[in-house]
């Protein structure tokens, strides 16, 4: 069992000096686990790329459909955004230190770890790794 946010899930598509570990370190677990919310922003990744013009349209085709068929596949098992996960990520900001640089779709990633109790997040986000320490949740780079 893996928890990963779209940062490591995006270099499944994207390719990355990591890619190659991501996918073989994936493609082992028996369950892979990600934030509904991973899902919007993986297609927002796969248009970043598009819009400016680092992929083709094709390019861009060609990963949307990977991933829609490992989607299809159940390679992933989404957990769903629900409100006591989005209570949970609008109160973290109350007693984060100031000095913490949490983006809030980072926030969400981790409150949901949390309120699935999962300890260990894989990330490849430097922002969120530092945030994740502060909230009790390991982060993990696969390299």
């Amino acid at each position: 069992m893996i928890f990963c946010d779209t940062s490591t899930i995006a270099k499944l598509y994207v390719p990355e000096a990591e890619s190659a570990s991501v996918r073989k370190r994936l493609e082992g677990e028996d369950v892979v686990f990600a934030s509904g919310l991973a899902r919007v922003e993986l297609m927002g990744v796969f248009h970043r790329r598009l819009r400016e013009k680092r992929w083709a349209r094709a390019d861009f085709q060609t990963a949307v459909r990977q991933f829609t068929s490992d989607d299809i596949g159940d390679f992933f098992t989404w957990l769903p955004l629900d409100n006591a996960i989005m209570d949970a990520a609008a109160k973290t900001y109350a007693t984060l230190p100031d000095a913490v640089f949490l983006r809030s779709a980072d926030c969400l990633h981790l409150m949901t770890a949390l309120h699935h109790g999962i300890g260990e997040i894989h990330t490849h986000d430097a922002r969120q790794s530092a945030a994740a320490a502060i909230l009790g949740i390991k982060a993990i780079s696969i390299t």
